[in-house]
């Protein structure tokens, strides 16, 4: 049984950054900064009450008769008791006996395309601390998105204009969450097989996030510092972008209201917990890709699907609105930055988020522990993407369209004398079988259509109705 440090590492950010943001509250407090006092408490508060929600949810504390854990918590003292607990669980192990053990089975890696089951038995004391370790990885990824993302973009802000402090705790325990919201992904959606995650795919999620994570909180500070009024539309707008995209795709989808998330929960408290989840959803999306992608429609609220087409718009979208919003600081920047190269920094961060994107190639390409079970590589995804979007550029292009006059052109005279062949659509299914397999992906629903067989069929019909209305026309 491993020890429970990815538990420890959680409630120590979680505590270094609550100190951290109390101390600085103070200070601003002690300097008459009221407005600065007051964001900095709302976002240490708001995502520690959600952290003890969700410890509370997902130990059913409520359903048990525990009201002095429940005390603790309302004293947003929960994470650290709940650490406690597990060391205390932990150092247990092998002392008492248990009286009852339960059995898992595991898929292996496959190996020489064979992966064989393996059963393992579980005990008590590893089963609950399971259950801590799944709470706190959740709750790392709530305190790194919607706490400590916001406090660095507000302190990195106030660094700017008053040479401030800046919280390098929050930088650590975004980067912290947003490794664990890849773990938990991984493994929510490889849920059968035994993941075992290497110290190199550690590292590279860790680069990845780090210059992805820096690149954007720097580029919206710049933004806001120049042009305050108009960083509001840009937050609202990516906000509620992710906001409602799960909701579209669930109303698009025609499914009935997800009712077995809880069995104590009503209509109404479902609800919430579903905008709860696509909050936090859309808080990550804001400063980074999103890992774990909700999907209301599915049994597990989780798209267990990798869709490389999805991953390239994004960071596309995302590099070109980074470099937009980095033009329009260079260009409304003020005689405040005049200490600094303004071309420079423009480039050094473009390139930051370059290597944020390089590290995660590399991760998906050689790190990933289940890159053996991809239906497809991640080269090929990405070229299937850029196809699909060249395939579309070219059709929505004006020299693809069809124009009147040619249309009420009559047929050609080769149309005439070309011969039809009985044996034309026989030789055009035959080429196209020989074709490869290729897959396109589609944009809301996540899913993948052959399309190999279809476009023989399709090409093939075509041809032969072209033929048939040469020869109407002649007769």
């Amino acid at each position: 049984m491993r020890l429970p440090c990815s538990i420890f590492v959680s409630v120590s950010l979680f505590t270094a950054e609550t100190t951290a943001a109390l101390y600085l509250s103070s200070t601003y407090s002690s300097a008459g900064d009221q407005i600065w006092q007051g964001l900095t408490l709302l976002f240490t508060l708001v995502p520690s009450v959600l952290v003890q929600l969700t410890l509370t949810f997902i130990h059913r504390d409520l359903s048990r008769d525990r009201p002095l854990i429940l005390l603790l918590h309302i004293l947003q003292l929960g994470p650290i008791v709940r650490c406690l607990e597990a060391f205390c669980i932990y150092g247990s192990v092998g002392r008492v006996e248990e009286p009852y053990v339960s059995i898992t089975r595991k898929k292996q890696m496959p190996r020489g395309g064979q992966s064989e089951e393996v059963e393992r038995q579980v005990g008590q004391a590893e089963g609950k601390l399971f259950t801590h370790r799944a709470a706190f990885a959740r709750t790392s990824v709530i305190q790194a998105f919607l706490g400590s993302a916001p406090q660095l973009t507000l302190q990195l802000y106030i660094c700017v204009l008053q040479q401030g402090t800046l919280m390098v705790i929050s930088l650590l325990s975004i980067v912290y969450g947003a490794l664990r919201c890849n773990i938990l992904a991984i493994k929510l959606k490889y849920d059968d097989y035994e993941v075992d995650v290497r110290p190199m795919a550690y590292l590279c999620i860790f680069l990845w996030r780090s210059f992805e994570i820096a690149t954007r909180v720097v580029v919206l500070v710049l933004f806001s510092s120049v042009l305050q009024l108009w960083i509001l539309p840009v937050v609202l707008l990516n906000f509620l972008t992710f906001f409602l995209y799960p909701w579209i795709l669930f109303w698009q989808s025609h499914s009935p209201f997800p009712e077995n998330i809880e069995k104590t929960l009503t209509r109404v408290g479902t609800t919430i917990v579903l905008c709860l989840l696509t909050f936090l959803y859309a808080g990550i999306n804001m400063f980074c890709w999103s890992a774990v992608q909700v999907k209301l429609n599915d049994p597990d609220l989780i798209n267990k699907a990798l869709n490389w087409y999805h991953m390239a718009v994004y960071y596309m979208l995302r590099f070109v609105e980074n470099a937009s919003l980095l033009l329009l600081w260079y260009i409304y920047k003020t005689d405040f930055y005049n200490f600094i190269c303004a071309p420079l920094l423009v480039l050094q961060l473009l390139v930051a988020y370059t290597m944020a994107i390089f590290f995660m190639l590399v991760f998906f390409q050689f790190c990933h522990p289940c890159r053996r079970l991809f239906s497809s590589s991640m080269t090929q995804g990405l070229w299937n993407c850029s196809s699909l979007l060249c395939l579309m550029c070219n059709s929505a292009s004006p020299h693809n369209r069809p124009i009147g006059k040619v249309a009420l052109e009559p047929p050609s005279p080769t149309a005439y004398t070309q011969p039809v062949k009985d044996g034309a659509h026989d030789t055009t299914s035959d080429s196209t079988d020989d074709m490869p397999n290729d897959t396109t992906y589609d944009m809301l629903n996540d899913t993948v259509y052959d399309i190999s067989d279809e476009l023989g069929n399709k090409t093939a019909g075509g041809i032969n109705g072209v033929i048939s209305h040469s020869v109407s026309c002649k007769a």
